[in-house]
């Protein structure tokens, strides 16, 4: 990407396409919604984000179920799902992204080491989340899962678009 980084392009896209979109961050604590809003006139699509770094938080204001939550845990690929799919929902937008996963340097187990991280995305009804398995501080941890679930929403919003082939 440019140095004005993925963030400038995807807002253009999502602003192009007419769409919105919230956050709900977990591990990466509100990164994600600040580089969305990096874009000059992010208002035009950015609606709200949500920090909810507890599972209390991610129940009562994205609507994660707490069968979720006891069942997978936090760093879930459910939990991720049930998050972006909330944050859309709360925020009234076309998209969600959400962030959980083990940011370090403590905190991680063999099943769940650190760095493990799950983004989701929610776009218009359709629901994908991927596994990372991120390396380095807290920090970079967080980092790279920011620049990681940017990505994978330029991508898909770029399939989605060379699928239906529509005019880029």
């Amino acid at each position: 990407m440019d140095n004005e980084g993925v963030e400038y392009r995807l807002m253009e896209e999502i602003i192009r396409r007419g769409m919105t979109v919230s956050t709900a961050e977990s591990c990466t604590g509100g990164m994600v919604a600040s580089r969305l809003i990096n874009y000059p006139g992010a208002s035009e699509a950015f609606v709200n984000g949500f920090v909810t770094y507890t599972n209390e938080s991610k129940h009562r204001l994205l609507g994660v179920r707490g069968d979720t939550l006891d069942k997978y845990g936090a760093v879930s690929p459910q939990t991720a799902e049930e998050m972006c799919i909330g944050a859309a929902k709360a925020g009234g937008t076309n998209i969600g992204i959400s962030t959980t996963g083990i940011a370090g340097p403590s905190g991680g187990s063999p099943e769940k080491p650190v760095g493990l991280v799950y983004v989701g995305l929610y776009i218009n009804g359709s629901v994908r989340v991927k596994k990372l398995n991120n390396k380095g501080s807290r920090q970079e941890i967080r980092e790279q899962t920011t620049q990681s679930v940017l990505n994978m929403l330029f991508d898909e919003l770029k399939n989605t678009e060379d699928k239906n082939g529509k005019e880029k």
